[in-house]
């Protein structure tokens, strides 16, 4: 799920994992695996939004490619609705 702000200049990105994803491990590896999804966009692609990413369960089993692609499908969903 991604929540978004337009805004001017680079991206920010933040990371949120629920509690309905059990013990502490798992949430930080779903933060994990949700950061280095992000770290993977092109810097180009990173502007016009203020992005909060919040993990699902999916996201500890899924492929590192699977979490790229819904995260560049999102990402560029929402810069081209802010308009950037």
């Amino acid at each position: 799920m991604l929540l978004w702000v337009p805004r001017r200049g680079p991206a920010r990105a933040g990371f949120a994992v629920s509690r309905q994803i059990r013990g502490a491990v798992r949430r930080n590896r779903a933060r994990r695996r949700l950061r280095a999804a992000y770290r993977w966009l092109a810097p180009a692609q990173l502007r016009g939004v203020d992005a909060v990413f919040v993990a699902r369960a999916w996201a500890l089993e899924a492929p590192i490619e699977a979490l790229r692609t819904e995260m560049a499908h999102a990402h560029a969903a929402a810069s081209w609705s802010a308009g950037a």
